[in-house]
């Protein structure tokens, strides 16, 4: 069962997604069973429990045979959820196998199974993220292609600046959503297994004579063995106090999350009323106002934004993390990384249905362009005005021309009529085409569209 909690009524950025089911309070407690019956089959296999006690665990292991909330309320006394748990999985395989129960969690301890679940839930969660933010890349590669030469105004500081391109804008947006990929695709969760200090002295005991003293004892041998059952990646040491995982891990999410951010705030800015150059494919209504279509996948996007950065800190605060086991650091990461891999997950669902349905207005941006009648284009007038009368003066002219038509609500070409500049009308006419004026967007579209993701295979 879940807890009231898990609903997601204030979560909307990432209820329903598929990181929250892959990070649901069941599928971390699922994580933890797993981690249980592994670490039983790791043991047999190295001759260190029996098949059957082995057996017996993994019978066991299934999530709907524990009561969720009730491990959650009585981790309180112990301070994390394995003490509750493992007592409950004895039970649970007692009743099974009376012989079998003294196997379960032999020589582990809470941070294990905890940690272990942890980066069992992130590899779960991870391919999902991993396939939206493709689903992401695949529509923006094709909005930049369609639209690599239609011109709009780039915007410094908030103000018209010089043209660019909706195709260089959408390749800019794709290259984040590829450095996403990028970095969450060399994430490679480790399992974790160390004993009451680290030092897995406990296993090694359980062994016995199993032990290989050759290969540097029987702890190893069964870390090695415990992350193959698992899936996970093999750590050289337990990881305990070296929380390099978990900071990877959440800081590559934080980066996805802020990362769509950005194209999320220029969605955001670019709909406006008032601007109108793209419009989300189907908007999301309002409660009071019937006319409204709002730009809600952005809307989600950005607060997913704004609140991932202060997560990654937690996680980069929990390095700092004293003796052996740390007190606080390191329960502190666990609804910090969590959280990260929803919101990461729900901004990645988001972006691909926002740029798979994103409606852009070309009409409306030229019309923009024109609202400073030229203005756009004072630095390229100013160059090509260089060579004919010195850099300085060629700034001066068109400065003054600039004040003077914006002031007097008239053209740039028309105020630049009245400097008697060694220009024809033609010429003048050329240099005010913002269509000629975008530099290499194209080309560096073109180009942006050569790169491809490095998913690891």
């Amino acid at each position: 069962m879940s807890s009231a909690d898990e609903s997601g009524l204030l979560t909307p950025v990432w209820a329903g997604s598929a990181a929250e089911a892959a990070t649901g309070d069941a599928a971390v407690l699922q994580a933890m069973l797993d981690a249980e019956a592994a670490l039983a089959r790791a043991q047999a296999a190295l001759g260190f429990v029996p098949d059957a006690a082995a057996e017996a665990v993994g019978e066991v292991a299934d999530v709907r045979l524990y009561d969720v909330r009730d491990i959650a309320v009585r981790a309180r006394s112990g301070g994390n959820p394995a003490i509750p748990l493992v007592a409950d999985l004895t039970a649970a395989v007692a009743r099974r196998s009376p012989e079998a129960a003294p196997y379960v969690h032999q020589g582990a301890t809470s941070q294990d199974i905890v940690d272990t679940a942890l980066m069992l839930v992130a590899s779960r969660a991870l391919p999902p993220i991993i396939a939206d933010l493709g689903r992401a890349d695949a529509a923006l590669a094709r909005l930049a292609a369609e639209h690599r030469d239609t011109v709009l105004a780039g915007r410094t500081l908030t103000q018209h600046a010089v043209p660019t391109t909706f195709g260089l804008k959408a390749a800019g947006w794709r290259a984040l959503v590829l450095d996403a990929v990028d970095r969450l695709s060399r994430i490679s969760p480790p399992a974790q297994l160390g004993g009451a200090a680290g030092t897995l002295a406990a296993f090694q005991e359980y062994a016995g004579s199993g032990s290989d003293e050759g290969s540097g004892g029987a702890g190893p041998a069964l870390l090695r063995e415990f992350a193959g059952q698992l899936g996970l990646a093999e750590p050289s040491l337990p990881w305990h106090v070296l929380r390099t995982p978990v900071a990877d891990l959440g800081t590559a999410l934080a980066f996805t999350a802020c990362a769509l951010g950005k194209m999320a705030a220029d969605v955001l800015v670019l709909s406006r009323t008032e601007i109108g150059e793209v419009s989300e494919g189907t908007g999301g209504g309002s409660s009071a106002m019937p006319h409204k279509s709002n730009p809600v996948r952005a809307t989600l996007m950005a607060a997913a934004a704004r609140q991932a950065p202060a997560l990654a800190a937690v996680l980069l605060g929990s390095l700092v993390a004293e003796d052996e086991r740390p007190p606080g650091a390191w329960h502190a990461e666990w609804p910090a990384l969590r959280d990260l891999l929803r919101l990461a997950g729900g901004a990645a669902a988001s972006a691909a249905e926002l740029a798979e349905g994103l409606r852009v207005h070309p009409a409306r941006m030229r019309a923009n362009l024109d609202r400073t009648g030229g203005l756009v284009l004072a630095e390229r007038v100013a160059a090509a005005l260089t060579p004919l009368i010195g850099r300085a003066e060629a700034r001066a002219a068109v400065e003054r021309a600039s004040r003077r038509a914006a002031a007097d609500g008239i053209g740039l070409g028309e105020a630049l009529g009245d400097e008697r500049l060694p220009l024809t009308e033609g010429e003048l006419r050329r240099l005010l085409d913002p269509a000629a004026y975008v530099g290499s967007a194209p080309a560096l579209t073109d180009r942006a569209l050569r790169r491809h993701p490095q998913v690891k295979e």
